[in-house]
């Protein structure tokens, strides 16, 4: 972690991530994995689907109807050619679970520091993660409500918006079709906001993506949005549960315009990643991820 081969691409809080590392020194152990995403390998893929044609040692459906089955592997022979072959894999990327990376990290260190005759074979050097190829991964699109139009009039604000944006009023829902291209419901009705090529630039790794267009053009100069983390004047809806919900929330909620966002792709987030650069707060929803608690790793034994 702290030599860059595990790779990130969000930025944590240094007080959430001490909170997290105190919470690890209390408890001691991991109880969620961080989701890992790796470039694609033919043989830890024909091993992984090798080992999933036994019985599962666990096979059961969680409350919200996702079937969960896991697998150990325990032919010492395909644990050395798996660690063989991560062991050519130059980095790893952090998909989901930067703070509980970056304060299992913490304890590591300060563990180190109170044992300065450690080995480095000791629990607390390694934490609990799950891989996942980068094909078998699913980055959906993390949208964005908010409360009010600033004392904009719906005229007014659509005006505005039409300097930066091509807009288009839709029949019915409407999901993004390409990168720059958005979906907005107001009043009742869905739009598609196409980009200006003007304010597109593909060239900067962070300006370019749909997340930073949306903040810099429209949140923060037309709806006085600024903050993502802090105003209560804004919310997030995961992809995952669709178009709909954006509407539902206008609709029956304290809402009053939806955003829909393109995701991000795999290339995107790793070269961001290779850049050392950091997406803006809530980005990427990731799927699939694992249960909490599924499987638990000890920090000490």
């Amino acid at each position: 972690y702290f030599n860059g081969v595990i790779k990130i691409h969000e930025q944590t809080l240094t007080d959430r991530e001490e909170k997290l590392m105190h919470y690890l020194e209390v408890c001691d152990f991991n109880a969620e994995p961080v989701l890992f995403s790796y470039p694609n390998d033919n043989v830890i893929d024909e091993l992984t689907a090798k080992s999933i044609q036994t019985e599962p040692v666990y096979d059961f459906t969680t409350t919200d109807r996702v079937r969960h089955k896991l697998w150990l592997v325990n032919d010492s022979k395909i644990v050395s050619t798996i660690q063989e072959r991560f062991s050519k894999i130059p980095a790893v990327y952090i998909a989901d679970g930067h703070h509980r990376s970056a304060s299992s990290g913490l304890l590591g260190k300060m563990r180190r520091e109170k044992n300065p005759n450690y080995t480095g074979k000791e629990p607390y050097n390694y934490y609990l993660g799950v891989f996942f190829p980068e094909t078998q991964l699913k980055i959906f699109d993390f949208n964005r409500v908010v409360r009010d139009l600033n004392d904009l009039s719906v005229s007014d604000f659509i005006k505005k918006l039409s300097e930066k944006f091509t807009i288009e009023e839709k029949e019915e829902l409407y999901k993004p079709s390409k990168k720059h291209n958005f979906s907005m419901y107001l009043e009742g009705k869905w739009y598609s906001l196409d980009a200006k090529k003007e304010i597109v630039h593909n060239e900067e790794p962070v300006g370019s993506l749909d997340a930073s267009i949306l903040t810099e053009h429209i949140l923060s100069p037309i709806l006085n949005v600024h903050d993502l983390k802090t105003d209560k004047r804004i919310g997030f809806v995961s992809g995952i549960k669709g178009m709909k919900e954006l509407k539902h929330q206008v609709d029956k909620w304290n809402f009053k315009v939806a955003f829909g966002l393109y995701p991000v792709e795999m290339e995107q987030l790793k070269h961001i990643a290779d850049t050392n650069n950091i997406m803006p707060p809530k980005t990427t929803w990731v799927e699939p991820k694992m249960r909490s608690g599924l499987v638990i790793y000890s920090l000490s034994e």
